[in-house]
């Protein structure tokens, strides 16, 4: 039997390596990388499915890329490991996730809560179930969480969705500029949330009242 010509494991699938992916995978790239120039000179975490969607230019400032290793079950790149990550709690300020596999989303999903500073970041991209373009790749191994519960898992962390946006093609593999028509339709969903610090509870105030007259 001819050997594949990618690896192909139950976290990623093929699709990931093909022209019609790779499309989309430029486009994230400019899209992100323009994200992250607001916060510029902060830790910052990159995930990505395979090693071909790791930006080949790191964005400014500290940070790890890393990539699902080729036996799925752990992270490679700049180093290689597995969950709970090799980082301090609250160390990045920025996480930027692309298409988590959903088999340990809620293990990857706390692990961000912890590594990510209260006021940080996360971005994460998602192929959209809801698009015609699922014909691309929902036969090819691909199985991405929906966005509902990716907002819930995040939501337990103290991670609140700040935004919702859906980019990229209706039903073609070309590039993936931002689109006006039908965009919940659209190929990709971005994900943008922030991690609130709880504000603490002040003291209650004092009723204080006289039930009788005072003598003097």
């Amino acid at each position: 039997m001819p050997a594949a010509p990618f690896p192909r494991q139950a976290a990623v699938s093929a699709w990931f390596e093909k022209p019609g992916a790779q499309a989309m995978r430029d486009w994230e790239h400019r899209y992100l990388a323009e994200q992250l120039r607001g916060f510029p000179s902060q830790p910052w975490l990159w995930l990505g499915p395979s090693a071909s969607w790791l930006p080949q230019t790191a964005p400014a400032g500290r940070g790890l890329r890393l990539h699902r290793s080729t036996d799925g079950q752990q992270w490679a790149g700049q180093l290689r490991c597995g969950l709970p990550l090799p980082l301090p709690a609250e160390a990045v300020k920025v996480i930027v996730i692309q298409h988590a596999a959903p088999t340990d989303l809620e293990a990857l999903l706390s692990e961000c809560g912890r590594v990510l500073m209260p006021g940080g970041r996360v971005w994460m991209t998602l192929l959209n179930r809801c698009s015609p373009y699922r014909a691309h790749w929902q036969w090819q191994g691909a199985r991405p969480p929906s966005v509902g519960r990716c907002q819930a898992l995040l939501a337990r962390q103290g991670i609140r969705a700040r935004s919702l946006r859906h980019y990229g093609p209706l039903w073609q593999q070309t590039s993936a500029p931002p689109g006006t028509a039908l965009p919940v339709l659209r190929a990709l969903c971005v994900l943008e949330a922030e991690k609130r610090s709880e504000a603490f509870i002040g003291p209650t105030p004092l009723k204080v009242a006289w039930r009788n007259p005072v003598a003097t």
